[in-house]
């Protein structure tokens, strides 16, 4: 929230995060189930997603970067995909619980974790997954890392259909490999395959990352695309890997499908699906992820690539969640889609230089501000700054810079999300209603004054 809600960063770090902790503890001894078992939930009042709950002061990329990013005059950041909603009640007792015990020795990971991972599969999506082909690691970013140490040579290519998560690039950049972009068509705020260009690039590539649902455009994948897409790939001998951490993020309305689940078994084969629930809970900064497949070779391959050290909290908190926070999450996903629809009505009656349709899955919106970027003359200005200095910056970046010094409002620049995304602006959804309707209203002011 912004610092008109009077909350001081530093007394809130000293205050706000400790009493949450204090208040969810519980009557359960951490250890006194086997396997770090948690209870079933009993829903009673529902959770409160309107609730205030600033995160300035503590670190927050999202919120305390954005103010070292551009200055003091930040009132809402809108950028980094995290969450703003206070966690579920099981994760934070689950971690107050575990820290009763006040030794921090290594943690031996009990198997019914893994198990805790294939119920919520099965729960949730309606797909088996073989607990022992689980191999857990520190995130989806050092699991795609590890398949391109065992897939990919050095300076071999990894197909994206783009525009695409931008720290696909870094991971990409870190194990050596050349990213293959395949631009998508974009027709009346929606994208789709360009069929054509997917097939002759992905024919010179070793693997095609696939982000299903896709971050930041929003599409939740159907069957037949992603049957075709891994019909392609298999000719091509391209493995697929599948990228689903937003696959729990699908409000009301729209329909997520595991790569996992299509009618091809071969197609299914050639494939590792990766997934975590630090999005589903909003658990980045604990760091667990996991993977799958069903072909017990390329599993072997990956995993003679993989090195994990996991720490407590994060095993405890993500099997919390797992085993007990489909309550939490049935509550939120409504209300994400509301964001989405309430985001999409206010730019069209008030903000008519932007453009946004909402989107299918995630908590992102993805901003068409073409509009924007010619009203504020942000190719001129950016064509400016790159005359006189030797850092390059792209007219989405000025208009990220803009909307920072005009409004306020930190998003992300469309630029990042690699071809097809300058143009436009990623804003984060996951917040509280009045945060939202703030951002929106800060941007709609300072728009209708140039």
């Amino acid at each position: 929230m912004s610092r008109r809600n009077g909350l001081d960063r530093r007394s809130f770090l000293k205050t706000a995060g400790a009493a949450a902790a204090l208040g969810a503890l519980g009557a359960r001894n951490a250890f006194a189930s086997e396997g770090m078992h948690f209870a079933a939930p009993s829903p009673t009042d529902p959770y409160d997603f309107d609730e205030p709950y600033s995160r300035l002061g503590t670190h927050s990329t999202k919120w305390d970067g954005a103010v070292a990013d551009f200055g003091e005059q930040i009132e809402v950041g809108m950028g980094i995909a995290d969450m703003d909603f206070r966690a579920p009640t099981c994760i934070t007792r689950a971690i107050a619980e575990r820290c009763e015990h006040e030794n921090w020795g290594y943690i031996r990971i009990p198997d019914s974790f893994n198990q805790a991972v294939a119920d919520w599969e099965m729960r949730r999506h309606g797909l088996e997954v073989d607990p022992a082909t689980i191999t857990r690691n520190n995130g989806v970013h050092p699991g795609l890392i590890s398949g391109y140490h065992a897939f990919v040579p050095p300076g071999g290519r990894v197909l994206m259909t783009t525009p695409v998560y931008s720290g696909f690039y870094g991971s990409q950049r870190f194990a050596r490999v050349v990213a293959e972009e395949s631009p998508m068509h974009y027709v009346d705020g929606r994208y789709s395959i360009d069929w054509d260009d997917f097939e002759r690039r992905v024919s010179r590539c070793n693997v095609f990352l696939l982000c299903n649902p896709q971050n930041p455009t929003g599409n939740c994948w159907s069957a037949e695309d992603m049957l075709r897409m891994g019909q392609i790939c298999l000719e091509h001998r391209v493995i697929v890997f599948s990228d689903e951490i937003h696959c729990d993020l699908v409000p009301p309305g729209s329909q997520y499908i595991p790569f996992a689940s299509l009618p091809d078994q071969d197609v299914v084969n050639n494939s590792i699906t990766f997934k975590a629930v630090s999005k589903t809970f909003n658990l980045p900064g604990l760091k667990m992820a996991w993977y799958y497949s069903t072909n017990p070779d390329l599993l072997e391959r990956i995993r003679s690539h993989t090195r994990s050290d996991l720490a407590t909290l994060a095993v405890v908190a993500t099997q919390a969640g797992l085993e007990e926070g489909d309550e939490w999450l049935d509550q939120l996903l409504p209300y994400l889609g509301e964001n989405h629809r309430f985001a999409e009505a206010y730019i069209e009656e008030n903000i008519p230089t932007m453009k946004y349709r909402a989107a299918e899955g995630t908590y992102l919106a993805w901003l068409d501000v073409n509009d924007v970027i010619e009203a504020i003359g942000a190719k001129e200005a950016a064509a400016r700054h790159n005359e006189s200095s030797s850092s390059e910056r792209t007219p989405a970046q000025m208009v990220q810079r803009w909307l920072a010094e005009h409004a306020g409002v930190a998003l992300n620049p469309g630029s990042s999300f690699g071809v097809g995304g300058e143009g436009h602006m990623r804003m984060n959804l996951a917040t509280q209603r009045a945060t939202l309707e703030t951002a929106l209203e800060r941007m709609a002011d300072a728009l209708s004054r140039v």
